[in-house]
């Protein structure tokens, strides 16, 4: 049924360093999954990490011989299987790499969608929506940079809500950076803080409460993975908006923090989640918790971010919109045709399957030899 599964490592330097609390990404490789099926229909995926072993437990180097010493033999060996069976067959075979299954089961998709003449959205539920709101992180560290950098932004129309990766210095100096920064942009613009799990609970005590009175809307993740309990207590404390974003690693996490009300907000993202199909899950005991969606991003290549966005299509709220940039970020095009970015938002593609087509051969002379 699968004749081939290829890994292949694309290096693509950024348009400028991104700093982040665990790392200054200054090129990013994409892990691209491309899968064959015996009657030639092609899926691709995407397991595309941060930062190397810096941000999580899989980096691109071990998904890459992950997936080719365990889920291609396992893969081309299926026979008579739908893709509801293949994923369960994999499942019961390999534990954990969420990254690597994310990428294999948007391949899948992307394959069954294609024979099916449908978008991957209709295999998620459906969609409601054909585009998603798309923020921009603004990540040089330098605050006259990052106010030059988002005005502009919003002059071009491509976005108008703002993130600010902070955490690697002293919690009073990156409150005073982002605070000159939302005064800068005014009202009208939303500034949100990425804390990337650097603060203890009293440092974020006292930069939370700073942020919240400056106007600041949204903390995303200011404390360790495992310190549910001060998620808990913070969320409980502050008025803003706390988002879990490392912390949620699945459906399993995801319910553990919605039972404790450990967070107001959740940073669904697709590669932490294990998978789509994953994704949609952590969505819906969102709902059913009543905590609000944000769609996350590992600051994928155009194929993680699009397949990301048909899943957030499908969700019913979506009240911090998306951080679907990764392309942005990227100096060279992959695809044949670019996806779209328009009006603060990117279009979700109508077409069979993703609904987009790779450029091999400028792949090719990217990847990694």
């Amino acid at each position: 049924m699968y004749k081939s599964v290829e890994t292949l490592l694309v290096e693509i330097p950024t348009i400028r360093p991104h700093k982040m609390a665990v790392a200054t990404m200054q090129t990013q490789t994409l892990v691209l999954i491309k899968i064959t099926t015996e009657d030639g229909i092609v899926g691709w995926g995407e397991a595309t990490t941060i930062g190397g072993l810096g941000y999580g437990e899989e980096s691109p180097e071990s998904v890459k011989t992950n997936i080719e010493t365990y889920f291609a033999p396992l893969l081309t060996s299926i026979k008579d299987l739908n893709v509801a069976q293949t994923l369960n067959l994999i499942k019961r075979n390999i534990n954990g790499n969420r990254f690597a299954k994310c990428a294999i089961q948007t391949a899948l998709l992307d394959i069954q969608a294609k024979r099916l003449g449908l978008p991957v959205s209709e295999l998620l539920g459906g969609r409601l929506r054909n585009s998603v709101p798309v923020l921009w992180v603004l990540a040089s560290g330098n605050t006259e940079k990052d106010i030059a950098e988002a005005k502009k932004m919003v002059e071009l129309k491509r976005h108008n809500i703002f993130k600010l990766k902070i955490g690697s210095r002293k919690v009073q100096e990156d409150v005073e950076h982002v605070l000159a920064i939302k005064q800068a942009l005014g009202d009208d613009v939303s500034i949100r803080v990425d804390v990337n799990r650097a603060w203890s609970e009293l440092e974020a005590i006292k930069g939370i409460q700073l942020l919240q009175d400056g106007g600041v809307d949204l903390i995303e993740q200011p404390c360790a993975i495992e310190n549910l309990d001060a998620m808990e207590r913070l969320t409980r404390r502050f008025d803003v908006a706390i988002m879990a974003d490392e912390s949620l690693m699945g459906p399993a996490t995801a319910y553990q923090i919605a039972k404790r009300n450990g967070a107001s907000v959740f940073a669904v993202k697709v590669a932490q989640s294990g998978g789509l199909i994953e994704g949609c899950e952590v969505a819906k005991i969102a709902k059913l918790a009543g905590i609000d969606l944000y769609g996350g991003t590992m600051l994928e290549g155009p194929v993680g971010t699009i397949a990301s966005a048909h899943a957030f299509s499908t969700f019913d709220n979506l009240a911090f919109g998306t951080e679907l940039f990764g392309p942005l970020l990227l100096t060279e095009e992959i695809l044949k045709t670019p996806l779209r970015y328009e009006n603060f938002e990117l279009e979700i593609p109508k077409g069979p399957g993703l609904g987009i087509e790779l450029d091999e051969d400028k792949i090719d002379q990217l990847r990694r030899k």
